[in-house]
């Protein structure tokens, strides 16, 4: 489990086969292998760290699922570790189970100096994105500020945009986790595939599944 917030920016130095090798800005202090550590908001394995230099093994399915095989060399990521019990929840909580990717299709510099970034609204994740609702952008927790049929935006104040490298994704796809809990929601107000809701959503239901 992660919040969202980017400790440290890294560098993509090599990509073999199913290993992904990325040098990381700062250092990475008492690095466990096989620890969990989010890269661009996926949840990966530490296989190897030597120094700054850190190597994880990248299933076919997140390659399939995420940008991580999209990524030219020399292209920075954004690295968080795993949520310790008792740390500060700055951000939201995220899994590092990327939904899907898409396309930032552009980047506007707002007045009061924050920056709004307009994604590609996929369908599939449509139902779970909500106004001033949580969502991980290349790991990042972020607001969405404004959502339209096929797109949707959030807010980058000064200080993100220094700590992250989502201001140079202009064209390129970024990796969307939506919020767990907006996950759970969906798929208890959801009625079976080709069947109606036998069961009526009421705040007594609601309170039922813990989410109340």
């Amino acid at each position: 489990m992660f919040t969202g917030l980017v400790e440290s920016l890294a560098t993509l130095v090599e990509r073999r086969n199913f290993a992904l090798v990325v040098e990381s800005a700062g250092i990475i202090a008492d690095p466990v292998i096989g620890e969990s550590i989010a890269v661009n908001g996926c949840c990966l394995t530490l296989e190897k760290a030597d120094g700054r230099r850190l190597t994880f093994h990248t299933l076919a399915e997140t390659l399939k699922r995420t940008n991580l095989s999209q990524l030219e060399i020399g292209e920075k990521l954004h690295i968080e570790r795993a949520l310790r019990v008792g740390d500060r929840l700055g951000g939201h909580l995220v899994q590092g189970h990327v939904d899907t990717t898409a396309k930032v299709q552009k980047l506007v510099e707002m007045p009061d100096g924050d920056r709004e970034m307009e994604i590609e609204l996929p369908v599939t994740l449509a139902p779970e994105i909500i106004l001033k609702g949580s969502i991980a952008v290349d790991g990042v927790s972020l607001t969405v500020c404004r959502l339209e049929t096929n797109c949707f935006a959030v807010r980058l104040i000064p200080e993100t945009c220094k700590r992250t490298a989502l201001t140079s994704r202009v064209g390129k796809c970024v990796n969307l986790e939506s919020d767990v809990i907006g996950k759970y929601v969906h798929h208890l107000l959801r009625p079976e595939e080709g069947k109606p809701s036998s069961r009526p959503i009421t705040m007594e239901r609601l309170a039922e599944a813990g989410l109340l």
